[in-house]
């Protein structure tokens, strides 16, 4: 059991990827291999990283950072982030970067990244070329042109569970932080992803995005509405008022969310975020909604001492009960659906049961 106290923030893969590179370019006009590495954050704050590997060889240097989750770790948690850095024959103090191995590359427009270009986002890609600069000043060496490749060794792998699949970004990861450090339970890189997936969606002209929580709500979320194609389809996980907020905001004219259950009373309950860190089931609230949904009170009573939003709604009688409660829950998402979106979209919420099958279907239009 994890010790109570605060939590360890960890740092982006743009981070490692600068720390890395920064060591590589110290090798490179040194000949020294450092062990730890200052490194700069893009606010200007700083932090000193392990190097778990240097070498040189050929007139090339190699360095390698482990990236780092913190308490919040995802699936880059624990990847190797490799730099390379080498001469390049451009003008003095000149500093290419790209990405090799491992690093995704852009196929898609709406991307802050240009079509075939790394997936190395504008923040990370600033953040490496600052680190490498202070390297070559305090080696003494602001002149020397380098050429920085990231590598990934085992991103296309680890791409696979990410949206990367989906933004039309492959054969890797993303290079990706705004801030350079990982906050346990923002999920800052998953909102990132579902802004980048809102903007390859528009400028495929898509009118129509649909949510869903996860792989299995999204597959149903398909299932009911084959008018989405795949790039119109995100899953937004925990971030309902987040991915609502951003949808409104690139001006798509229909909104549907796909969920299950429990995801379901988390909505109707206006939580900005449905994760179980954010905000525990208002089983009170769901016994009240059993009640209007025209429950026997012994069993809206018991709702209230579920152990879980699932066990709630197994307890009722019969489909037509549970289907009930769907549509009243389904109502005061689409409340908060609203409120999170503001007047513009049209608004559709599916619930679905644990067996797959449809349970409510609401849509409201434009206000």
């Amino acid at each position: 059991m994890k010790p109570a106290g605060p939590l360890r923030e960890g740092f982006t893969t743009g981070t490692a990827a600068s720390a890395a590179a920064k060591a590589a370019t110290w090798l490179l006009a040194t000949g020294e291999a450092l062990t730890r590495v200052d490194t700069p954050f893009p606010d200007g704050t700083r932090l000193v990283l392990p190097v778990a590997e240097s070498t040189l060889d050929a007139g090339a240097a190699r360095a390698v950072v482990i990236k780092d989750g913190g308490d919040d770790p995802d699936v880059t948690h624990g990847a190797a982030i490799v730099a390379r850095v080498a001469p390049a024959d451009t003008p003095p103090g000149t500093i290419a970067i790209d990405g090799g191995p491992g690093v995704g590359r852009v196929t898609l427009p709406g991307l802050p990244v240009a079509v075939r270009r790394p997936a190395i986002n504008p923040g990370p890609l600033k953040q490496i070329r600052a680190a490498v600069a202070e390297a070559l000043v305090a080696a003494g060496r602001p002149d020397l042109a380098v050429s920085v490749v990231i590598e990934v060794p085992d991103g296309e792998h680890l791409a696979a569970r990410t949206l990367n699949p989906r933004l039309g970004i492959v054969g890797g990861i993303s290079i990706l932080g705004v801030s350079g450090r990982v906050r346990p339970f923002s999920h800052d890189a998953w909102q990132a992803s579902v802004a980048e997936a809102l903007d390859v969606a528009r400028a495929l002209g898509h009118g129509a995005i649909g949510f869903a929580s996860g792989r299995r709500s999204e597959a149903l979320l398909a299932r009911e509405c084959p008018e989405l194609p795949e790039t119109a389809r995100i899953q937004a996980a925990d971030f309902f008022a987040f991915a609502l907020a951003e949808a409104a905001k690139r001006g798509f004219s229909r909104i549907v969310w796909g969920t299950f259950g429990g995801k379901l009373v988390k909505m109707a309950q206006g939580l900005a975020n449905t994760h179980a860190h954010r905000g525990e089931t208002d089983f009170s609230a769901l016994a009240g909604w059993c009640r209007l949904a025209g429950w026997p009170e012994a069993l809206a009573r018991a709702a209230a001492t579920a152990n879980t939003a699932r066990h709630a709604l197994d307890m009722a009688p019969d489909r037509a009960a549970k289907v009930a409660l769907a549509e009243v829950l389904a109502h005061e998402a689409l409340l908060a659906m609203r409120r999170f979106a503001g007047p513009g979209p049209a608004l559709t919420v599916l619930a679905f049961d644990f067996d797959d099958t449809r349970l409510a279907r609401l849509e409201q239009a434009p206000r």
